[in-house]
């Protein structure tokens, strides 16, 4: 097993697959809503997240077969003047998981955040999803047994 991470490569169409079959497997399971990514949100989106000015997005492959992916966002930490990479998405595929891929999507977002003199990582998990949060705890993302001082909210417009 050879895991490498990656930058996305949007003129990379296996890329541009892998993107939309990792976040739409991952949605449709328990931590992802259980529903599939609507078919047109799913063509839009590769085009969409490339022009997003902010985008981080890391591949993960094992023995060169693309199995997970890590899409982030640059925001702003207003008390520290410095930015921030916010991880909104961290997906392996099921059959993937427990071989450290996550671990190394991790890693590489954080050398990422530390190249680009990020003063945190920071990411929502929910609640039940104790495999994502064990996995964020060993990686250094607070303890998975307490509920966390900071909730993040959101309203859909």
């Amino acid at each position: 097993m050879a895991i490498e991470v990656q930058d996305l490569d949007f003129d990379n169409a296996g890329h541009v697959k892998a993107l939309v079959t990792v976040l739409n497997t991952y949605s449709q399971e328990e931590g992802g809503g259980q529903q599939q990514i609507p078919v047109a949100t799913q063509e839009q989106l590769p085009e969409r997240l490339r022009e997003f000015p902010t985008r981080h997005v890391l591949l993960a492959a094992d023995d060169q077969v693309p199995v997970g992916v890590l899409v982030g966002f640059m925001v702003f930490s207003t008390f520290k003047a410095k930015p921030v990479l916010n991880i909104h998405d961290l997906a392996v595929l099921p059959k993937h998981r427990g071989k450290g891929i996550g671990t190394a999507l991790l890693a590489a977002a954080t050398e990422r955040a530390r190249d680009l003199d990020c003063c945190k990582l920071t990411l929502e998990v929910i609640s039940s999803n104790e495999g994502a949060r064990k996995l964020y705890h060993r990686c250094g993302f607070g303890d998975p047994t307490e509920s966390s001082a900071t909730l993040f909210l959101n309203k859909v417009l």
